[in-house]
């Protein structure tokens, strides 16, 4: 039987954990939080997210990390982005040197500017990674509801058992090998969503969040590019997918901290309501910083570092970008 470990019980790792021990494999979930781990082992449910489904018994929690890696030919990275080094630093003295590992984290590393596949493969030089990106709601994919999403790595041949470890009949997996773009159209996103979530919150309408995922999608090219990646990637699962479902659901996170954002809250009041971690807050100050350095032309981005870090009022900023020196649409 097939082994995998689940490092982090938050919603999406949660939700994953459930479609693959639907397909039978052995299912073992670690996470720091002793409340979780118990809820999974005596209730089968986890009591922090998705708390109304009802876990597979066939998945067993475990505080004991080095417990949890025991025996596993795949290990799933699903911590927030800015937990991917500490979690795959804590793992390389246990994971087995052959084991996949497969990344679910989205973000740029603050002050290194690595993707996070490239944060693992320092601590894990050993473990072949895939990374999955795409427009994937855990509470909607732990309904068994149809999704589809994309796995790429350095390496497509992992890329490829990946896909087949885990599509079944309602999770459709495709493969497509640039990483690099993969990557950046997952981390940019979140920021183009929490801006869509301020404009929410002010109580503007479906023009200017159209605008703004258009635009949005500019910066994602812009940058991704820049980095070798190909823009066509980019109109795909990982890029416009992902970016649709960000900026338009209730479900997401960086969404419903926009909207907080817009309606005035100050980000600790917003992050204590919201009560997970807001990728987007942290993937706007790296990729600010990184677009600096890169000298690139990200408006919305520096509009949104403005409003989180430096107490710009929201409005305004929208008024800054509305009346920026007038341009062609594809320059």
């Amino acid at each position: 039987m097939i082994e995998i470990t689940v490092l982090g019980a938050g919603s999406f790792g949660t939700a994953l954990s459930i479609i693959l021990a639907n397909k039978e494999y052995k299912i073992k979930i670690w996470d720091r939080n002793k409340e979780v781990v118990n809820g999974i082992n005596e209730k089968h449910k986890n009591v922090k997210y998705l708390k109304e489904i009802k876990l597979p018994q066939n998945i067993v929690a475990y505080e004991n990390i080095q417990e949890a890696l025991c025996g596993s030919s795949y290990v799933v990275l699903a911590v927030p982005s800015k937990a991917v080094r500490e979690v795959s630093n804590k793992i390389k003295d246990y994971i087995y040197k052959d084991a996949i590992v497969v990344n679910l984290a989205k973000g740029l590393e603050d002050k290194t500017y690595k993707t996070m596949s490239e944060v693992i493969e320092e601590n894990l030089i050993n473990n072949p990674v895939v990374v999955l990106s795409g427009p994937t709601h855990a509470e909607e994919l732990a309904k068994s509801l149809p999704t589809v999403i994309v796995a790429s790595s350095k390496d497509m041949q992992y890329a490829i058992k990946v896909q087949d470890l885990i599509m079944n009949d309602y999770f459709r997996v495709y493969t497509n090998p640039d990483l690099i773009a993969v990557e950046i159209g997952g981390a940019v996103k979140n920021i183009i969503a929490l801006a869509a979530g301020i404009s929410d919150g002010i109580g503007y309408g479906d023009n200017t969040k159209a605008a703004l995922l258009t635009r949005g999608m500019h910066e994602i090219v812009r940058i991704g590019t820049s980095l070798g990646g190909k823009k066509e990637t980019f109109s795909g699962l990982s890029g416009f997918g992902d970016l649709i479902v960000t900026c338009t659901s209730m479900h997401s996170r960086n969404r419903r901290a926009g909207i907080l954002i817009g309606k005035g809250y100050s980000m600790e009041k917003t992050l204590e309501e919201i009560g997970m971690v807001v990728e987007g807050i942290d993937a706007c100050k790296a990729f600010y910083n990184f677009k600096e350095i890169k000298n690139l032309d990200m408006p919305i981005t520096d509009a949104l570092y403005k409003v989180l870090f430096q107490g710009k009022d929201p409005k305004e900023a929208v008024f800054e970008l509305m009346t920026r020196d007038k341009k062609a649409e594809y320059i």
